[in-house]
């Protein structure tokens, strides 16, 4: 180790204001990819639907602009202008270019609130490189200007109006981001989840860019009935009633709406302030524990459970159920620093007590409906108990028993799981071929021979008795659905690799649906990959290039030219020999793979259910829809 430099106080680095957003944006948002580009849109509306949850705003715009920038317009209070008292700057200063300033932090600005560290409005200023900040109060329209977080001068007053809230543009920095353009359907879909959750909110959205120009309004005087729904419009719903309940308890408000369908899933979103808590908490807790009770209370009164039966387990009350729990409390305590599980033991207490009351009343009016509901559990209970059955033998062996893996597992010599890799991969012939080319140490072969079950339209006793899915259980360790345990999984990454056409697309889907509705942590912890394949491989004058992609081989052409060439179009991984396929899809450092995410859970389960459900007209206006979009599709 060098000795010439020494460490002293002049080496250390002080990141002034909004310095160390700039430094480390992904600390902030997440990331500068599209994801942290349209988490900036939601941070500044976060802010105009927490005026409106203090009841003084009730409708919101966005707007994409011509330039890509953002505009949020509502007609709340408008943030305050009057000098702060410490800082000796107006208010809205304050909020924009200081970090940890807000109104959320007690003091009345906010009874609740979906910001909870008052660095939302700083962040985006901080990361734009323009940002305009309007306020219409008091018969007055005031203005300030930024630019990378820094105000050009002082709040003004610019005229007069009879307007009253605030507009926000800002234009995100091209400096920091790596993509600058905003999806429109991203945003809708958030955008509607809030106006599901704030009922009587109005929230508009707009596109005015050249050739993009649409606009969808958003307004549920419902607010999650109609969330409900919504998710279920493309299920076989039980019944027409969308049971709600909703009421005040330790200054904890709560609302609960459910909706059974005849899918063997349960769908569950929660939320606390409007912020989904993707883990759930003690309001989930709270909602299981009274449709549990409540139910078997009901079945044990009106003799449908006699004395010697036992009681329905929760998830048989809940299969097929569709679920939206909304709470808004005063001070909400995450569990750990990513906001994905509420830990406040009164939002259980105010969730269990409310809705065991109003569900026992409904149940008592609507006697129908129970019997419904309950004829569901009892044979999501007999299939369960067959599912235990043959879940059993799909469980990860002890290290002993290591040879009851699957038989046509090639397993890597390896056995830390943060050093292995399995490739699901499709039929035998590309099964040998990976099988060739694979490092033996760290890369595990798992071929399936045809396509899975369908696994949106089976229970789990008969998803358990396919000898692919066993297979894909048993080779990962982990268990599956209440089993499933992702400390023993075996692999660090799970590759699905399918040939890049029709029926490998098929395949693919058909496995993350199963990942998503059986193991949906693989997912939620980045655990699934999906190879890419080449599509082509182009010869000239003795030099070879592998090509992804139609755009990638047009761009080639134009460099290269097209006399000369010789092109081999690849239908299956089964026409690469060992070395090609190794080169192009299986060396970790050549290799392409996109990790499958989740950026929205209702979405996901939505698209889900229309590509893989029993209804055919919502998959048809859905391919309809998205088929114009399509760059690859072999026929």
């Amino acid at each position: 180790m060098s000795q010439s430099s020494e460490y002293n106080a002049s080496q250390i680095q002080i990141l002034e204001g909004l310095e160390a957003v700039r430094k480390r944006p992904g600390m902030y948002i997440g990331s500068t990819s599209s994801r942290g580009l349209h988490h900036l849109v939601y941070e500044i509306v976060n802010n105009s639907v927490d005026e409106a949850l203090a009841g003084r705003c009730d409708f919101i715009e966005v707007t994409i602009e011509p330039d890509n920038a953002i505009t949020v317009l509502d007609n709340g209070q408008g943030i305050p202008i009057d000098i702060h008292p410490q800082k000796g700057i107006p208010g809205v200063e304050v909020v924009f270019t200081i970090l940890h300033a807000g109104g959320k932090f007690g003091g009345g600005g906010y009874k609740v609130s979906g910001g909870l560290h008052g660095v939302g409005a700083s962040v985006v200023n901080a990361l734009s490189e323009r940002l305009v900040v309007t306020i219409y109060t008091d018969g007055k329209e005031y203005e300030q200007t930024y630019e990378r977080g820094k105000a050009l001068a002082p709040l003004k007053q610019v005229g007069k109006t009879d307007k009253r809230g605030t507009l926000v543009y800002f234009k995100p920095d091209h400096r920091i981001f790596e993509d600058m353009v905003y999806d429109y359907d991203t945003l809708k879909q958030r955008l509607q989840e809030m106006a599901f959750l704030t009922k009587g909110l109005k929230i508009k959205l707009v596109d005015s860019r050249i050739g993009e120009e649409k606009e969808n309004e958003f307004y549920y005087e419902g607010g999650i009935k109609e969330f409900v729904a919504y998710r279920n419009r493309n299920k076989d719903k039980l019944y027409s009633d969308v049971i709600y309940a909703e009421g005040t308890k330790d200054e904890v408000y709560i609302e609960v709406a459910f909706q059974h369908n005849g899918s063997y899933v349960e769908n569950i979103f929660s939320f606390v302030n409007n912020i989904n808590t993707p883990e759930g908490g003690t309001h989930l807790s709270g909602f299981k524990n009274a449709l549990t009770k409540t139910m078997n209370d009901y079945a044990r009164k009106n003799k449908i459970l006699k004395d010697n039966d036992k009681n329905l387990s929760g998830e048989d009350l809940r299969e097929g159920i569709t679920v939206v729990i909304s709470v808004k409390i005063a001070d909400p305590q995450f569990e750990g620093q990513t906001k994905q599980k509420l830990g406040n033991s009164e939002a259980r207490s105010a969730v269990d007590s409310i809705l065991s009351e109003q569900l026992t009343y409904f149940l008592e009016q609507n006697p129908q409906v129970a019997k419904i509901i309950l004829e569901k559990s009892v044979m999501a209970s007999r299939a369960r108990e067959a599912a235990r059955k043959a879940r059993d033998l799909t469980r990860r062996k002890t290290a002993l028993e290591s040879t009851s893996l699957p038989g046509k597992l090639a397993d890597c010599s390896e056995k830390d799981p943060f050093k292995c890799e399995i490739f699901i991969v499709e039929g035998d012939s590309a099964g040998g071929s990976a099988k060739s080319a694979r490092s033996r140490q760290t890369q595990a072969i798992l071929p399936l021979r045809g396509k899975i079950l369908n696994v949106e339209k089976a229970r789990l006793d008969k998803i358990l008795t396919n000898n692919e899915i066993k297979a894909m259980i048993t080779a990962f360790g982990t268990g599956i659905s209440d089993d499933f345990d992702i400390e023993k999984l075996r692999y660090h990454k799970i590759i699905v690799m399918t040939d890049a056409d029709v029926d490998g697309a098929h395949i693919r889907t058909l496995l993350l649906t199963f990942f998503y509705r059986y193991m949906p942590q693989l997912i939620e912890q980045g655990k699934i990959y999906i190879a890419q394949p080449p599509l082509y491989k182009v010869s000239k004058n003795k030099v070879s290039q592998y090509v992804y992609n139609d755009k990638a081989l047009d761009k080639l052409y134009e460099e290269i030219g097209r006399e000369g060439i010789s092109l081999q179009r690849y239908k299956g991984l089964g026409e690469m020999n060992a070395e090609q396929l190794w080169e192009t899809t299986m060396d970790p450092d050549e290799r392409i793979l996109l990790k499958v995410e989740i950026d929205d859970a209702a979405t996901a389960d939505e698209i889900f259910t229309t590509l893989m459900g029993d209804k055919v007209e919502p998959r048809r206006e859905f391919i309809e829809t998205h088929a114009k979009y399509v760059k690859n599709l072999d026929i």
